[in-house]
Parts: C-alpha cells; sequence; structure tokens
C-alpha cells in the first residue's frame, strides 16, 4: 500500500509544480502587458500636452522655430512608435532631451516664464513626467519578478520547455533622468 502512495506522490508533486509555475509564469507575464499599457498611457498624456507648451512657446520665441519643429517631430515620432520597449525607449529619451531644450529656450523670455498658460503646461507636464516614473517603475518591477521566476531554477526548466520569452525594462538615459524645471514659479 506504501509504494502506489509513493509512486503517486512521486508522480503528482512534479505535475503540480510545473502546472503552479505555469501559471505564475503566466500571470507575470499578464502584468507585464498591463503595468507596459500604464506607461503607453502616461506617455499618452505628454504627448498630448506637448504640442500646447509648443504652441504657448510659439507666441513668444518665433525666431525659435527650429527647436519647436524638433519637439513636434520628435512627439510624432514618439506617438507613432508602438515597437518593443528597447526601441521606444530610445525615442523617448530623444523626446525628453528635445522637451528640455524647450525649456532651456523658454528661459530666455521673462514674459513667457511668467504666462499662466505656460506655467499651467509646465506644471502639467512635470505631474506628467512623475506619473511616467512611477508607471515605468512599476513596469520594471513586473518585469523583474518575471524575469526572477523565469531565470531561477527550477523555475528556469518549465519556463524552457514553454518557450516564455524575456522583456526588456523600460531604462531612461541618465541625461534624461530629471524632470523639466519649474524653478520656483509657483
Amino acid at each position: 500500500m506504501l509504494f502506489p502512495a509513493i509512486l503517486l506522490f512521486l508522480f503528482l508533486f512534479p505535475l503540480i509544480f510545473v502546472i503552479a509555475t505555469y501559471n505564475t509564469l503566466v500571470a507575470l507575464r499578464n502584468h507585464i502587458k498591463e503595468s507596459w499599457s500604464d506607461v503607453d498611457t502616461e506617455l499618452q498624456r505628454r504627448y498630448e500636452l506637448i504640442p500646447n507648451l509648443v504652441a504657448t512657446v510659439k507666441g513668444y520665441a518665433k525666431h525659435e522655430r527650429e527647436t519647436l519643429e524638433n519637439v513636434i517631430e520628435l512627439r510624432n515620432q514618439c506617438a507613432a512608435d508602438h515597437g518593443s520597449v528597447r526601441h521606444q525607449e530610445g525615442t523617448e529619451q530623444r523626446l525628453v532631451a528635445g522637451v528640455q531644450k524647450l525649456f532651456a529656450v523658454a528661459e530666455a523670455y521673462p514674459d513667457l516664464k511668467a504666462d499662466q498658460n505656460f506655467l499651467q503646461l509646465q506644471k502639467e507636464l512635470v505631474n506628467t513626467e512623475d506619473r511616467i516614473q512611477a508607471a515605468r517603475r512599476f513596469y520594471n518591477g513586473n518585469v523583474r519578478d518575471y524575469a526572477n521566476k523565469r531565470e531561477i531554477f527550477p523555475g528556469n526548466i518549465v519556463a524552457g520547455i514553454f518557450n516564455f520569452q524575456a522583456h526588456d525594462f523600460f531604462d531612461v538615459d541618465p541625461a534624461a533622468r530629471e524632470a523639466p524645471s519649474i524653478k520656483g514659479q509657483f
């Protein structure tokens, strides 16, 4: 009687382990998709703010046309980019650098820096950047948890059998880590 029970245990335990590990990997992969959707939502919010910001600056800085057009072009590229996380990371970094350059242009125009519409847009952009960073941290946390489950033994065996693919972290270039400064304007 003991021998069949041991055989049943030896068969059921690995089966239950494989099923539980598989289900955990699927749940973590779905968390990654969901959290990327949150990042994408916040990025879209940024894309919607930028044209208003550029239009406001344009009224004051008419001869800064190249900078303004560059920011709009970068914004359009980012909004149209639905490629891999790694590819979007590059376009997003260029956009952040363009927006920082736009704020540098605004520094040369005291009337613009005092414009309430510009200040409100600037504040909204800073809030949006904060939300993007929070969504990015949540996404990267999910990628980390998934990678741990996928790479640590014995989960790596189940992940390999069922071909669970790695996901990229959404990193930020060190030069783009700072949100645009509003320097005590509120």
